[in-house]
């Protein structure tokens, strides 16, 4: 069978602290049926972040004209992702937080043809760190999220995802600042299966966070009732063209 193309896309603002490691952390050969290739979206770094990311091994630099905001890069990374020939996407946050040797973990439902589009889940795993004020600001907004799609989320903010090919073919997202709430709503309400996969995360101790939580407030929830209001057509989901086989990989 030909060889399944996982890019792993990065976006990235100012992380010359974290990016590296993030980078290295990301497993290349964990089946014989699969190959992974790295993507940075630099989204207007004004540091070191695009040497560190070359030196620690990516495969692709992407640069944004200006800083754009998350929401922006996530949509530049689905689509270039797709230009390289990705037959599957994964976003994973630049910043060292999230697990990038679960990378594996997450891609297992769509590779089983469980799921069309995975997030890794801090709330189903393990968090070390966050803060009580973040915490009920990611109980609040994923309970939104359940409400609205009438369907159990445990964790709708993660920063760690993977996207069938025609996930990222049919995925929109509708605003620059931010992603994590209007592209799940997105995708879920095309009719896109969703699974959850506990993941280990750990707050960040280099750099630092630039969402504040006044401005997140004030663009993510005119976001959401945005998208809300659209018209969404149901998509006919193919039959899982991504299966690997079970030989050659414990993960898997």
């Amino acid at each position: 069978m030909n060889k399944q193309k996982v890019i792993v896309f990065l976006p990235a603002y100012n992380e010359e602290e974290t990016i590296g490691d993030v980078i290295r952390d990301i497993p290349r050969t964990f089946h014989p049926d699969v190959t992974v290739e790295v993507l940075v979206i630099n989204d207007g770094s004004t540091d070191s972040t695009v040497n560190v990311a070359k030196e620690a091994g990516a495969d692709y630099i992407v640069h944004m004209d200006r800083n754009s905001g998350l929401g922006a890069a996530v949509r530049r990374g689905l689509k270039e992702s797709l230009n390289r020939g990705a037959d599957i996407g994964v976003m994973i946050d630049a910043d060292g937080e999230y697990p990038a040797d679960q990378i594996p973990d997450i891609l297992q439902p769509i590779f089983n043809n469980r799921a069309d589009y995975t997030m890794g889940s801090r709330f189903k795993g393990t968090i070390d760190g966050m803060k009580i004020h973040r915490r009920l600001g990611n109980y609040c907004f994923t309970l939104l999220q359940s409400l609205l799609l009438r369907t159990w989320i445990y964790d709708g903010q993660s920063g760690m995802r993977a996207f069938s090919k025609q996930v990222m073919e049919h995925a929109e997202i509708i605003h620059d600042y931010n992603y994590a709430q209007v592209v799940t709503l997105n995708i879920m309400r095309k009719g896109f299966r969703m699974k959850e996969v506990p993941i280990t995360y750990k707050v960040r101790t280099k750099g630092q966070s630039f969402i504040k939580f006044k401005a997140y407030m004030f663009n993510v929830i005119p976001a959401i009732i945005k998208e809300m209001k659209r018209p969404v057509e149901k998509v006919k989901v193919e039959e899982n063209v991504h299966k690997v086989s079970q030989s050659g990989a414990e993960s898997l």
